[in-house]
């Protein structure tokens, strides 16, 4: 079999990473305590009691990376910046150590022609502004703008393709509502509210950005599953599109049509009181870019109707999980692609993050990780499929670089694709990462995709970087889904 995914031509093949994830010297250079930092060591909260600590010791390992980067021959790299190493009281005094870490990353890169795409907010908010209200208080949108500033001012004149937050959904919902995520705290109001000020830093941090580097390419990125119905039944179809409402369009909707979703507010019974005059105008200000995170669907039905009066279900439930719980559904992405292209005017889309976890083994020095090939592959035809049917799709980030720290689920589970061994810190290429190295240097015409390099699974793979009009496909045919 082979397989043939046509991208654009300058299509971005990269892979993704997150600051507390793999970075570790959580007291090294006067780097500021996180919210992350506080909650995984608050006994109960995370498996086995992890933190980020050391994590991968990216922050002493980083040219190691950029080499394992030169290896995959990706050619953009999305990582994300620790706020409270930037600014370790988070308002107020820039740490030189801190920025410049982040300033010899990027030289580093673009040395070796690496693209870098870096975001401002994954999830590590200094626990001094946590300490004084958090993102439920409106001035945290504004100490982000100003560290937001700040970084660009610094990168600026290299740096010219920005995300502001990552996973607006994760940072308030599982944050400040659900609990699940840091800081942990479980208060609906406090959901509301800190789901407005992120929206609202966005919007503030675009406008920072712009006006430190006027040609800064600027955007969010939002996770999304797939909320499909159980079945064809008008209640379970309702169900599942106010589960995408709550879930999606309550981040998307006021960022591309600068409102909230009416059955959302309803759902929620939401005042709006945080909204202030000119709010909604600041969160939609025009981004030059979107960004997409998608690992699985998420199935949804009226428990009102009685089992008899349910049709078949559309789909098969019984699909293959990773290790996560979450269903492998690679048609998802492309039906949520072709729907946002739909009804939202958008601006060009990357897909920011995709990929999943599984039980890698080493054996005799290789990780034969076959599973995760299989994943990666069908969702880069959904992917393609998207841009054949009109999706301006500019790039592809995988997650994740290597295996690092899954969040409150601490390292058991692993989305690389270079295993991290974590008491030694020893990098392997695994096979996937083999496969995906074929892909780029077929795409990219860089060097002719070997048998050597796509021989774990016994398939030839190759990639067209032919304009978005002509692109074909050939063969591509719980838990909560909360981003990794």
């Amino acid at each position: 079999m082979t397989t043939s995914f046509s991208f654009p031509s300058g299509f971005h093949w990269g892979a993704a990473t997150a600051s507390y994830q793999i970075e570790g010297a959580v007291r090294d250079d006067g780097r500021g305590e996180s919210i992350w930092d506080r909650w995984s060591h608050i006994p109960g909260n995370t498996v086995n009691g992890d933190t980020g600590d050391v994590a991968c010791d990216h922050y002493h390992r980083w040219r190691e990376d950029i080499q394992l980067m030169q290896q995959l021959g990706i050619t953009a790299y999305r990582f994300s910046i620790a706020w409270p190493r930037v600014i370790p009281t988070g308002t107020g005094e820039v740490s030189a150590a801190g920025i410049g870490f982040y300033d010899r990353l990027v030289d580093a890169l673009l040395e070796v022609g690496i693209t870098p795409f870096p975001t401002l907010y994954h999830w590590d908010l200094p626990q001094v502004l946590e300490d004084d209200g958090g993102w439920p208080e409106r001035r945290t949108a504004y100490a982000f703008a100003d560290y937001a500033t700040a970084v660009a001012d610094r990168l600026g004149d290299r740096v010219k393709h920005w995300w502001t937050i990552n996973e607006p959904f994760c940072v308030a919902d599982l944050g400040y509502r659900v609990g699940t995520k840091a800081p942990g705290r479980h208060d609906h109001h406090d959901f509301l509210a800190a789901a407005h000020h992120v929206l609202l830093g966005h919007g503030l941090a675009v406008t920072a950005i712009k006006a430190a580097s006027p040609d800064a390419q600027v955007g969010i990125v939002a996770n999304v599953d797939n909320h499909m119905p159980r079945s064809a039944h008008p209640a379970d179809r309702r169900a599942a599109e106010l589960a995408h409402a709550i879930h999606s369009g309550w981040y998307l909707d006021p960022v591309f049509r600068g409102e909230y979703p009416e059955a959302a507010v309803n759902h929620h019974h939401w005042d709006q009181r945080e909204v202030a005059p000119g709010d909604m105008e600041i969160i939609s200000t025009r981004v030059d870019h979107h960004g997409v995170n998608y690992y699985t669907r998420k199935l949804h039905g009226d428990e009102g109707i009685d089992d008899l009066e349910r049709p078949a279900p559309i789909l098969h439930a019984d699909l293959h999980r990773t290790t996560m719980g979450w269903e492998v559904y690679p048609d998802g992405l492309r039906e949520l692609l072709v729907r946002f292209n739909e009804e939202y005017d958008l601006p060009p889309v990357y897909i920011t993050e995709n990929g999943a976890a599984f039980p890698d083994e080493v054996v005799d020095g290789a990780v034969h990780d076959g599973d995760r090939r299989d994943y990666l592959e069908r969702h880069f035809s959904a992917a393609a499929e998207a841009v054949a049917a009109g999706v301006d799709l500019r790039g592809y980030f995988v997650w994740s670089l290597m295996d690092n720290y899954e969040w409150a689920r601490g390292y058991g589970q692993r989305f690389g694709l270079v295993r991290v061994d974590y008491e030694t810190q020893e990098r392997i290429l695994k096979d996937s990462a083999h496969w995906y190295a074929s892909v780029i240097a077929a795409a990219t015409g860089s060097i002719e995709a070997s048998e050597e390099a796509v021989d774990d699974g016994g398939d030839e793979v190759g990639v067209e970087g032919l304009p978005a009009d002509e692109a074909t496909v050939e063969d591509g045919s719980v838990d909560q889904g909360d981003g990794a």
